[in-house]
């Protein structure tokens, strides 16, 4: 019988197949991308990923093979080798993970999920069911050990003691919390001060500055890698800029496109490690990796990006 796992294996081959052109063996051609250190270790990373939330979630579960290889293999030809992902965003961690299989690139991504066995506002974790979708994590990926696995139900003690035993047993490289909820910034920061983490995930952009006010420094006060989430505030910023050309200022700093404008002001924050934007386009990831290239805006710049951006109405 023809399971799931099985027919995803194949799909994916025959994907990589159609997939792998000229073009994208040979890569695009976006520079070298800006490496920043996992304050724990020391460990270089590429400052751009690839988030799987959002398009690429949508394509997973339509189970688009041919469309994400080329995502990921734009990804890995132009430099970028995190991914990070999460088993609630549908199919993505196992498609991707099938993908990545094929591709024969497993061992070389940094890849980075969660585990969510207490959803917000539910309580405590039952361990069982932690482990379980941790032990999931592993089947699909096919990496043990894993780069980083972030809790992301924050309230829930039960599911970062799993992760530090797993730490300590080595199936882990990294683990941290990750959460988008303003309201839950104060757990996150109690989390970031008392518990020994080597990451955390959260939302930055242009026109979301919350992070910056707190999250980000103590980041840094902590020695606490960060990986962004939507810089482009999901589909908002898009939404503002809609009709609008990128400022000829903007090229002074490598933004040609407002793709590259947004991933650079996150960037340009010396907290953040990596920026992950989610998306299911290969000439979209390209565009976004060329945001992680060349020079980054310094504070006067960033002050004028930010009165450009709060000055356009609102999405």
């Amino acid at each position: 019988m023809l399971t799931r796992r099985d027919w995803l294996k194949h799909t994916a081959a025959a994907g990589t197949a159609l997939a792998l052109t000229p073009q994208l063996l040979r890569g695009q051609e976006v520079g070298t991308l800006i490496r920043r250190r996992i304050p724990a270790t020391g460990e270089e990373l590429p400052i751009i990923g690839l988030g799987s939330s959002a398009t690429f979630r949508a394509v997973a579960n339509e189970e688009d093979i041919a469309t994400l290889t080329e995502v990921l293999s734009a990804l890995y030809d132009n430099g970028g080798r995190v991914f990070d992902t999460a088993p609630v965003y549908g199919s993505s961690e196992e498609v991707a993970g099938q993908i990545v299989q094929n591709l024969g690139i497993e061992d070389e991504m940094f890849w980075a999920t969660k585990v969510n066995a207490a959803p917000r506002g539910a309580g405590s974790a039952d361990p069982v069911e932690a482990k379980a979708q941790i032990e999931a994590s592993f089947d699909k990926v096919g990496k043990d050990p894993i780069d980083l696995i972030q809790v992301q139900s924050l309230r829930d003690p039960t599911q970062l003691g799993i992760l530090r035993e797993l730490k300590d047993a080595g199936r882990v490289r990294y683990i941290g919390v990750a959460t988008t909820y303003h309201d839950e910034y104060d757990a996150l920061a109690a989390i970031m001060r008392n518990e020994p983490i080597d990451f955390i995930g959260t939302d930055y952009a242009v026109d979301n500055r919350t992070a910056a006010e707190m999250i980000l420094p103590l980041a840094q006060d902590q020695g606490i890698a960060v990986l962004n989430y939507s810089p482009f505030g999901s589909t908002r910023l898009w939404q503002r800029v809609s009709g609008r050309d990128v400022p000829a200022w903007a090229r002074e700093f490598g933004a040609h496109t407002w793709a590259q404008f947004f991933i650079k002001y996150v960037a340009a924050n010396p907290a953040v490690t990596v920026v992950t934007p989610a998306t299911s386009n290969p000439t979209n990831i390209v565009d976004n990796l060329g945001g992680g290239v060349g020079a980054l805006p310094d504070e006067a710049t960033r002050r004028r990006m930010t009165e450009l951006v709060d000055a356009l109405p609102s999405a």
